[in-house]
């Protein structure tokens, strides 16, 4: 079994992402923001323990020792970056998201 869990800040980030991509003309409706956060969230939730992912370089084990991450591409310009850690026990991982960003912010530092 596999389960994807966010940090609160995680969470206040993605709720706060909302506002942002509104109110910086990314979206004309705050709807369209809401799914495409929603949207964002439900592809972590159920991709994430499917997707190839990487050792996080040294530059974010200020979110968190030992991570990793996956990429999942929104659209032709914008990739988000997911940061974790894997949690084993007996049958079950657990994926606790740790920090979540683009590529145009942190794609530098990959």
């Amino acid at each position: 079994m596999r389960s994807v869990h966010f940090l609160p800040e995680v969470r206040e980030y993605l709720d706060e992402l909302e506002t942002i991509l509104y109110e910086k003309g990314y979206f004309s409706y705050e709807e369209n923001s809401h799914k495409y956060v929603d949207e964002l969230v439900y592809d972590i939730k159920f991709r994430l323990p499917l997707c190839f992912h990487k050792p996080a370089p040294k530059y974010f084990e200020k979110y968190g020792e030992g991570m990793y991450y996956a990429t999942f591409k929104k659209n032709r310009q914008t990739t988000w970056y997911v940061f974790f850690r894997m949690y084993r026990h007996n049958d079950e991982t657990t994926y606790q998201v740790r920090y979540i960003a683009n590529n145009h912010t942190v794609a530098q530092h990959l």
